[in-house]
């Protein structure tokens, strides 16, 4: 009778702490085995280290892209994740070619992109094996990077033309202001540190409508004047393009965790609940390319960025930590089941299939993608930290 008692009280005092976890969801231990043996043919099929793997053509054949393009960070990122899973010495020399093949583009200054292009591969490498040789081309990248901000419009400059846009910002650039981030506390730089909060400032007042969904472009005049506000990649003005929330909600995840400001917290509950609650997210949720176009393609590619800042986001919110985390773990379960995992030796090697880069130009449909697979792996090593007992 005793035993019982005290085995009762000790289950009570385990829950009320909430220590007590259910038996989780996704097998991540399963995830990563399949993910280094799609990512061995990668290697083996990519020994040109000027061709990184972005997708797959129309017509089925692989489509890599040079060191200049946007997503060229994320393979190597990718390995550095798959090193950091396994512990696998052959991951880590890898990692570290792919990552030292996009040592050029630091200079870049052509593109707001560069954590996408530097930090996911350079940040990575750095945090998981402290190798000094990668904080300089960080450094320089972050520095080529600052000089697309300029003051008198108060935001980081996405593209040098565009239809009539003088000075476009994107959503997506929300993305890059963790490696300002990263290189200020380096160099202990306070300008960077000002860049991204200014940037994610003025993105704040313009970018959102009142209930929390994002614009993905907005073109801005001389005093952080709105010329208008649009799309580029979603289905039309007024919608809600799913990585483009996708990319907002990490965003401002991101500078609550760098600044611990609330209002960047308040941000990204706000924009979490929209696409949580919106009725047109499927039931495994895994969002169509656009809200406002349900019945149409799905976008894997969104999902996974969803559940790496939604796992996040619910280590920081109160209120919703068991929505948000139980919304990322759904995501991730439906990531992994056959319908959107690839078989062995098909899909290009890629892991995910489904995803949707820019519909309105034709581009990138229901198709593997390697920022999918990034951000994928990201979230399964977050998931996992957090159902670790």
């Amino acid at each position: 009778m005793k035993k019982t008692v005290v085995l009762f009280i000790l289950m009570t005092m385990i829950i009320a702490n909430g220590f007590a976890q259910k038996k989780p969801l996704v097998d991540v231990d399963k995830a990563f085995d399949f993910a280094a043996k799609q990512y061995t043919n990668m290697l083996a099929s990519h020994q040109d280290l000027t061709k990184f793997p972005q997708s797959t053509k129309p017509n089925g054949e692989p489509y890599d892209r040079t060191s200049e393009w946007w997503c060229s960070g994320f393979f190597g990122g990718s390995l550095w994740y798959l090193y950091e899973y396994t512990q696998g010495d052959s991951w880590k020399v890898a990692a570290d070619k792919w990552t030292r093949a996009l040592d050029k583009e630091k200079y870049n200054k052509s593109t707001h992109d560069l954590g996408f292009m530097l930090y996911c591969p350079y940040g990575n490498g750095y945090r998981i094996t402290q190798n000094k040789d990668y904080i300089e081309p960080m450094v320089t990248g972050a520095n080529s990077l600052a000089t697309r901000f300029n003051p008198a419009y108060g935001l980081i400059k996405s593209w040098d033309k565009h239809a009539d846009c003088e000075y476009p910002v994107i959503i997506d650039n929300m993305m890059n202001l963790e490696f300002l981030f990263w290189v200020a506390k380096q160099t202990k730089d306070k300008r960077l540190y000002d860049i991204a909060v200014t940037h994610a400032d003025n993105t704040m007042k313009h970018h959102f409508r009142k209930d929390f969904s994002s614009y993905h472009v907005v073109c801005y005049l001389p005093g952080t004047k709105v010329f208008r506000q649009k799309t580029h990649q979603g289905a039309a003005d007024s919608s809600a393009w799913a990585r483009g929330q996708a990319w907002a909600v990490y965003g401002y995840t991101l500078m609550y965790r760098e600044t611990k400001d609330k209002k960047y917290l308040k941000q990204a509950e706000g924009i979490a609940n929209f696409v949580i609650n919106h009725p047109n997210l499927p039931a495994d949720k895994v969002p169509y390319w656009d809200f406002d176009r349900p019945g149409e393609e799905r976008d894997a590619s969104a999902a996974a960025v969803f559940a790496s800042a939604f796992l996040e986001l619910s280590t920081f919110s109160k209120k919703n930590k068991d929505l948000y985390f139980n919304t990322a773990e759904q995501m991730l379960a439906s990531l992994a089941s056959p319908a959107y995992t690839a078989n062995l030796n098909e899909n290009n090697n890629f892991i995910l299939k489904h995803s949707v880069g820019h519909k309105p130009a034709k581009s990138e449909i229901n198709t593997p993608i390697v920022y999918a697979d990034y951000y994928y792996l990201e979230a399964l090593l977050r998931y996992k930290k957090l159902t670790a007992i």
